[in-house]
């Protein structure tokens, strides 16, 4: 089943069509490879960069390989791929990802953690983000999580407007609740280490 959405996008349920300029290109939402490490991790450094946080990415690609594509994997990955239409010369592009992981409440049970969702400017507002954290949330019914939770710098409101609208609660704002961490020496003197 075929419907028009906005920003002429054409949704068949696998594939959205878009047109970039005066070119008609395909959108898949896929899970990573880990061939696809290097492009994540370009994209987590311009990610790092939107929220100006550049220098805390510390993360090699090798690490990405061996801690997403192991035995026991401790995150998981989706792309957005942009495939250009059959005929067009340039190739598969990556142009934004949702890497999760899973965490448990101890109220709730099964829990899915969204730790970054991201999309290429060039790319935004037209659907990209929103089915990557729709495929997030069909993962993580699939596995039994009852909820999915993500965490946004407080000046991005447009990602804050994103989540609102697809239905997310701001738990700082209904529950007065605060995020925290350890690292570093700080960790280290905790463990006593």
């Amino acid at each position: 089943m075929e419907s028009q959405t906005p920003a002429g996008w054409l949704w068949n349920g696998r594939l959205r069509s878009l047109t970039l300029g005066n070119r008609m290109a395909f959108v898949m939402i896929r899970e990573a490879k880990e061939g696809d490490c290097g492009n994540i991790l370009r994209l987590i450094r311009e990610l790092a960069e939107y929220e100006k946080l550049s220098d805390q990415v510390k993360i090699s690609e090798e690490a990405l390989r061996a801690d997403g594509f192991g035995e026991t994997p401790f995150y998981h990955c989706l792309v957005a791929e942009i495939l250009s239409a059959p005929g067009e010369p340039q190739g598969p592009c990556v142009v934004g990802y949702g890497l999760y992981y899973f965490s448990y409440s101890t109220w709730n049970g099964r829990n899915i953690y969204l730790e970054d969702i991201y999309v290429k400017p060039e790319y935004r507002g037209q659907g990209i983000g929103s089915k990557i954290i729709k495929k997030v949330a069909e993962v993580a019914l699939d596995k039994g999580c009852s909820q999915l939770r993500l965490a946004v710098l407080d000046w991005n409101k447009r990602a804050m407007d994103l989540y609102k609208a697809l239905g997310a609660q701001d738990l700082t704002e209904a529950e007065g609740w605060h995020c925290f961490r350890f690292e570093g020496e700080a960790m280290r003197e905790l463990a006593g280490k």
